[in-house]
């Protein structure tokens, strides 16, 4: 090719692309920007990269989407909304956070509906686990593909950071404060009431396990050997130490087991005489309670 026809070839691509440029107009960015949220340069910018075809469009937006998402993996997300929320019937509950970097944006209401949307597609689709819900599709869709768009709209991190599922003869939910944190519990038998006061005690006093059977051995050990250590330290003998610390586990426990825990609404009674105040058979197996921090 002669440097006058490669000249010429120049020119006429330049040419075609101040006509594409043209025949994109301001409805067809907003029209973009309306359906993935993307801000109106880097609508102009992908219209124009996929010469106007709107569903190449945003696929482009997509795939910047997953770029920046891989470029901030290293942000930390301290931020965001936890949804806890249960099927109609009570019988399975889902509590997770969709993760954010600045309370500004978890604050919005358009974020909150955003992983209300979230969990409300996890119940409909018997979601079970974090990669399973990233794979189902809400309009289209999947919850991977939205969080991507979000990222890309709004320029922060985003991400489903936590998330838990309890199945049992009776499911209890419960958000506290603006959606910071979110509670289930799982009961032997149906109790609407009680179950929002046990998610409640937990919120508040954030036990361990349901009871001392369920704390794990490490976690006993390491326990009682502190106490025995502190024990020691004080001048106490060493085979008294024992005994004493044995007291101190017992204390351990009625702190942070919630059934030996002293029930918060009426505190002569602990919550496991709370619940069989009400019924002799009713009994917590299992909690999750998620919290931002």
């Amino acid at each position: 090719m002669t440097f006058g026809a490669l000249r010429n070839y120049q020119l006429l691509i330049i040419k075609l692309s101040i006509i594409m440029s043209a025949t994109i107009t301001a409805a067809d960015i907003n029209k973009l920007r309306q359906a993935t949220g993307a801000g109106m340069l880097d609508c102009r910018k992908a219209l124009t990269e996929s010469n106007g075809d709107f569903e190449a469009a945003i696929d482009w937006l997509r795939k910047q989407g997953q770029k920046v998402a891989a470029k901030r993996s290293d942000r930390e997300a301290k931020e965001g909304v936890i949804i806890a929320q249960t099927t109609a019937d009570h019988k399975s509950g889902i509590v997770l956070c969709i993760s954010c970097e600045t309370d500004f944006v978890s604050k919005n209401a358009d974020f909150v509906a955003f992983a209300q949307s979230i969990a409300d597609a996890a119940i409909a689709n018997d979601v079970k686990t974090t990669e399973e819900l990233n794979t189902i599709s809400i309009n289209g869709s999947t919850v991977e593909q939205l969080i991507n768009d979000k990222l890309a709209a709004i320029g922060e991190k985003i991400a489903i950071s936590k998330f838990e599922r309890v199945d049992a003869p009776y499911v209890a939910s419960y958000i506290h404060g603006a959606y910071r944190m979110g509670v289930l519990v799982s009961m032997t038998k149906e109790a609407a009431d009680a179950g929002k006061d046990v998610a409640m005690q937990i919120a508040a006093m954030n036990p361990l396990a349901v009871d001392e059977t369920m704390l794990s051995q490490e976690t006993k050990d390491r326990e009682k050997a502190i106490a025995i250590e502190m024990i020691k330290a004080e001048g106490k003998p060493a085979e008294m130490a024992e005994k004493i610390a044995d007291g101190k586990m017992n204390k351990f426990f009625k702190d942070n087991t919630l059934m030996a825990q002293a029930f918060v609404k009426d505190n002569s009674k602990s919550v496991g005489d709370y619940l069989k105040s009400i019924d002799a058979d009713l009994n917590v197996t299992d909690f999750k309670r998620v919290a931002l921090g």
